[in-house]
């Protein structure tokens, strides 16, 4: 596979259909991305147009990893976050096409958004992934530290329930106060 690129995404018709296209897919593959399975493709559309909005204004940044023209993956930062922790990032809705995944599409995505956190000042990154079927492997693998796990956290999208692990790693030897 040629080298992938990531960029930050801004909204357009083409790059909604393309990021509605992997939600819908990852969710009818079972990927806990907080919806559920049949998703309606104009509901992955009314999401990303949202998510699109949010970035424009500076609330977090939606990544896209392209295999040449073809979008095969996203991440988004989430920058929003209450005064008193301007110093940390929200990890969400990290997906990647079936078709490309286990070829690092995923580790480049993460490096990308802890790269543009530390830009942006935030040296302190934060996710939770589903305990069944989730990206637990990934995160670790790339340093994110477990804290700890809640059970019956949310549905899986073809039903039943699912805990969440949640996950946070610092991005630099900063002191804490």
């Amino acid at each position: 596979m040629p080298p992938i690129q990531i960029v930050p995404l801004t909204a357009s018709p083409d790059t909604i259909a393309a990021l509605s296209e992997i939600l819908v897919e990852t969710v009818a593959h079972g990927g806990s991305v907080s919806f559920m399975h049949p998703m309606p493709l104009q509901a992955a559309e009314a999401f990303w147009h949202d998510s699109l909005r949010a970035a424009a204004r500076g609330e977090r940044i939606v990544l896209g990893a392209f295999d040449g023209d073809h979008l095969i993956g996203t991440v988004t930062l989430l920058l929003n976050l209450p005064p008193n922790q301007p110093h940390r990032a929200e990890i969400a809705k990290m997906m990647t096409r079936l078709s490309h995944r286990h070829r690092g599409v995923a580790t480049a995505l993460l490096r990308a958004a802890e790269r543009i956190a530390l830009e942006r000042g935030r040296w302190l990154l934060v996710l939770d992934t589903a305990q069944d079927e989730g990206a637990a492997g990934l995160y670790e693998r790339l340093g994110f530290q477990l804290t700890g796990v809640i059970p019956d956290y949310a549905l899986k999208p073809h039903g039943g329930l699912t805990g969440t692990l949640i996950y946070w790693k610092r991005l630099n030897e900063r002191a804490t106060a």
